[in-house]
Formats: C-alpha cells, sequence, structure tokens
C-alpha cells in the first residue's frame, strides 16, 4: 500500500460491503455499469451511523435484511483525480435468500466460496476468503 508523503493525506470515501453468506453459499451481484462481480453494499451517508448505512445499502440493493456479524477485512484504493476508497468488509448472514436487485446490479448469484473467488478481484477474493474462514 503506497504511503502519503509526510505533511500529506488522503482522502477517501468509506465504502462499506457484506459477504453474505448462508450455509454454505456465498451471495455475490455484478455492477450494471461495469459488469464487475461484487458484494452488496457502499457508502456511509453524512451523519449517518456505519452498521444502519450497511443495513440500508444491503436492503436497497438486494431487498435483503442481514445480520451484519464482524469485520474481516479493509482496505484502501487511490484513484487519480478522485477521492480514494476506504473499504471495510464485514461478515453477513440472512434469512432468506429471495433477492430483488436494483437498478445498481443485473445479476445475482449465490455460490460457493470456490466458485464465487474467481469471478471477484483480489481485494473482493481476500474479503471472501475471510469472510468465509470463520
Amino acid at each position: 500500500m503506497e504511503v502519503p508523503p509526510v505533511g500529506k493525506t488522503w482522502q477517501a470515501v468509506v465504502s462499506q460491503k457484506a459477504v453474505v453468506v448462508d450455509a454454505d453459499e456465498v451471495l455475490v451481484v455484478r455492477d450494471a455499469s461495469d459488469g464487475d462481480w461484487e458484494f452488496p453494499g457502499g457508502r456511509i451517508d453524512r451523519g449517518e451511523r456505519s452498521l444502519a448505512a450497511l443495513h440500508r445499502e444491503v436492503r436497497e440493493e438486494t431487498g435483503l435484511d442481514v445480520q451484519v456479524k464482524t469485520p474481516v477485512f479493509t482496505a484502501v484504493k487511490k484513484r487519480k483525480k478522485k477521492r480514494g476508497k476506504f473499504f471495510v468488509y464485514y461478515r453477513a448472514t440472512t434469512d432468506s435468500r429471495a433477492v430483488e436487485l436494483s437498478a445498481e446490479h443485473d445479476d445475482h448469484q449465490w455460490l460457493p466460496p470456490a466458485d464465487a473467488a474467481p469471478l471477484l478481484n483480489d481485494r473482493r477474493a481476500t474479503a471472501l476468503d475471510r469472510a468465509t474462514d470463520q
């Protein structure tokens, strides 16, 4: 990870993601804008509590109510000409598999972790590994 020079700081958006595990499978959703497979979640709104934001984002994107367990992984993504992103991935569970996607995603799958991992970038695959290693 790149470290900012002394006296310099990075500005970053905080993005939270839920690695939703049900039995022996995990939920992945496909981003409608770029076709990347990811986990549901998103930004914290100003004044919003972090876990309330994660519950809201997952419900908006999938229609699911989840039980957020524990953070499993954090990562930073530095972007040119934009604020960076600070990601926090949480393990989560749900009592329902009835996904209702928002317009942000165009597909979803419940997959065994070994089948989901190849669809994900390195950051997301690491979060998956840590969330399912519990």
